[in-house]
C-alpha cells in the first residue's frame, strides 16, 4: 500500500539523513554503484512512464509499484517535441513517486533521436529546461535521479556526445544541482558507435561530484547475450554506474535478448528499467507492460517483466529513504 502523499511530505521535509562527503545529501555514486544517503545500495528496478506523450490515470504511479517496482523513469518535455511539462506538473509528479515509494527518474524525452528526428532538442535545450525546474527539484535528490537528455541522437549522426554531455553537466552542477545525473548512451541510446562505451570514464571525471551514472537502451543491436554481457561488462570492470534504462522483448529493429539483459543486470547488481508502462501507439502495442493502463491486464512482455526469472517480484527492493520514513512514522 502507498503512503499518502501529505504524509511523505510531512515526514521528508523532517528527516535528516545523515551528511555526505561535500555537504550533499542524496542519492549518489560510490564504488561505482548508485547508493542512497545511508550507503546503501540502490538498483533501480522498473519501468518507464511516458507522461508527456500520455499522462494515464491518476493510480499509474501506486500500480506501477505494486507490479513490483521501486522506481520509475518518467518522460517529461521541454516544448520541442509535445508541450512542455510545467514546474507544478513535475512538483506532482515527485510527490506521487514518494507517495507510492518510487525512485524518480525524469528524462527530457524531446531530445530522442538529435540529427535524425525533426524537431528534436539539443541537450543544452534541455539542459535550459531542467534550469526552469531548479526550485521545484530542490531538496528532491533522496528520491529524483536526473536523466539530462533521452537518446541524444540518432543513427550515424556525430552530435559531439562527449564535449555536449560534459557541458551540460557542468552548467547543472554550477545551477546547484546535487543530484545524480544519468546520461543517455547517443544513436537511440543504443550507442551503436560505442561513443560511451569509450568515453564514459572521461565524463564521469568530468562531474566535481562524481555522480554520475550511465544509461544504454538495449533493443535490436543487444540480440545476444555475448553482447549484453560485453557491454555491461566493461563498465562493471571500469566501476562505472549503469543502467539498462529501456529495453524490451521485442523491437522493429531486431529482437533483443531480454532474458540475458535481466540475467546480467542481476548477476551485476545493476538496474534495468522496462519500456514502457502502457499508452504506446497501436502499432507498438507489444512495448507495452499492462494494457489500457489496467494493471491486472499484463501483456506477454509484461509478464515476462514482471513476474518472468529475474523480474521486478523477485528481484526489486524498496529504497531504503521510504523504509526509514516508515520507521519514522511507527514511532
Amino acid at each position: 500500500m502507498a503512503f499518502p502523499a501529505l504524509l511523505l511530505s510531512l515526514l521528508g521535509a523532517a528527516y535528516v539523513s545523515p551528511a555526505r562527503a561535500g555537504g550533499t545529501e542524496g542519492i549518489r555514486v560510490a564504488d561505482g554503484r548508485l547508493v542512497e544517503s545511508d550507503g546503501e545500495p540502490l538498483v533501480l528496478r522498473g519501468v518507464n512512464h511516458g507522461y508527456a506523450f500520455g499522462h494515464g490515470p491518476a493510480s499509474v504511479f501506486d500500480d506501477i509499484q505494486a507490479g513490483g517496482a521501486n522506481a520509475v523513469r518518467v518522460a517529461l518535455s521541454s516544448g520541442h517535441e509535445w508541450p512542455a511539462t510545467r514546474p507544478s506538473e513535475v512538483a506532482s509528479i515527485v510527490a506521487r513517486c514518494k507517495a507510492a515509494r518510487l525512485i524518480c527518474v525524469l528524462d527530457v524525452h524531446d531530445t530522442m533521436g538529435y540529427g535524425t528526428q525533426p524537431g528534436a532538442a539539443t541537450i543544452g535545450e534541455a539542459v535550459d529546461y531542467w534550469l526552469t525546474l531548479r526550485d521545484v527539484l530542490r531538496h528532491q535528490e533522496a528520491y529524483v535521479v536526473i536523466d539530462i537528455a533521452n537518446e541524444p541522437s540518432g543513427h550515424a549522426v556525430d552530435a559531439d556526445w562527449l564535449g555536449t554531455t560534459k557541458a551540460a553537466i557542468a552548467r547543472l552542477r554550477a545551477a546547484g544541482f546535487p543530484h545524480a545525473l544519468m546520461v543517455d548512451a547517443p544513436n537511440w541510446g543504443n550507442d551503436a558507435f560505442r561513443v560511451m562505451y569509450d568515453h564514459a570514464a572521461e565524463v564521469f571525471a568530468s562531474d566535481p561530484q562524481r555522480d554520475v551514472v550511465f544509461d544504454v537502451h538495449m533493443y535490436g543491436p543487444f540480440d545476444t547475450a555475448e553482447k549484453v554481457a560485453g557491454y555491461l561488462g566493461r563498465f562493471v570492470r571500469q566501476r562505472l554506474p549503469i543502467v539498462v534504462g529501456e529495453f524490451s522483448s521485442l523491437h522493429e529493429y531486431g529482437d533483443p535478448d531480454e532474458d540475458a539483459i535481466m540475467a546480467y543486470c542481476q548477476e551485476y547488481g545493476l538496474g534495468y528499467l522496462g519500456w514502457s508502462w502502457s499508452g504506446n501507439s497501436p502499432e507498438y502495442h507489444y512495448l507495452d507492460v499492462v494494457s489500457g493502463y489496467r494493471p491486472g491486464r499484463l501483456t506477454p512482455w509484461g509478464r515476462r517483466l514482471v513476474d518472468g526469472p529475474d523480474g521486478l517480484r523477485a528481484t526489486a527492493r524498496p529504497a531504503s529513504v521510504y523504509g526509514r520514513l516508515w520507521l519514522a512514522a511507527a514511532r
